[in-house]
């Protein structure tokens, strides 16, 4: 099987407009209620995308972006358990409030893969990466959050496969290439079983350019 073609910002740009689609199903009554197996609301979820996706959006921001660590916003929880946040959405603008945030960090995170030069390299906890990592990373949060969200509220959401199958070869070398896709990213992300293979309890991916690894 040749190599999948890079990741893009108009995938990142797919990814995020599917999920603000699939989550405007969402019953108005459903938001307080927890995101599949996750700890937070289905609420806190979609900040907790949000602030993903603006995060690795400033991270690209500065002209010499940082290397060694990320940029010092400051994150906060709103209750104990929740998620440690720089993005909040102000309730009272309702659910389409909410998913105006999702699409708008997305936009961001989508102007910068566009517009970041490729030599450009920022600092993640899981490698120094490129704008085409950071757009990968994107996708994966967007893509099994969304899953999260979908689970506990009895929705369907299944991603295009040829947007799993990008993420996996930038993200997770590791991951096997003759099985679904989706369920794949899933199991690459805890999120599934793969036959003959556990389900895995610890999982990270490698953000650093495939040239680039040791």
């Amino acid at each position: 099987m040749p190599n999948p073609a890079p990741v893009t910002a108009d995938d990142l740009d797919l990814a995020v407009q599917l999920a603000v689609s699939a989550l405007e199903e969402v019953p108005a009554d459903a938001w307080d209620d927890k995101a599949g197996t996750l700890e937070w609301t289905c609420w806190e979820t979609v900040e907790h995308l949000s602030d993903d996706l603006f995060a690795y959006a400033v991270q690209l921001g500065p002209r010499m972006p940082p290397r060694s660590g990320e940029v010092p916003f400051v994150w906060h929880a709103r209750r104990e358990g929740g998620p440690f946040n720089a993005v909040h959405a102000d309730r009272e603008a309702g659910p389409a409030g909410l998913l105006m945030t999702l699409e708008s960090t997305g936009a961001l995170l989508v102007a910068m893969a566009r517009t970041t030069p490729p030599h450009v390299r920022a600092h993640h906890g899981f490698g120094l990466s490129d704008a085409e990592g950071f757009a990968a990373m994107g996708i994966v949060e967007t893509l099994v959050h969304t899953h999260d969200l979908a689970s506990g509220l009895g929705l369907r959401w299944t991603p295009p496969a040829d947007l799993c199958i990008r993420v996996l070869y930038r993200l997770f070398p590791d991951a096997p290439l003759a099985t679904d896709p989706w369920t794949t990213l899933l199991w690459a992300t805890g999120r599934a079983d793969l036959p003959g293979r556990p389900r895995l309890t610890r999982w990270r991916w490698n953000g650093v350019p495939h040239a680039e690894r040791a």
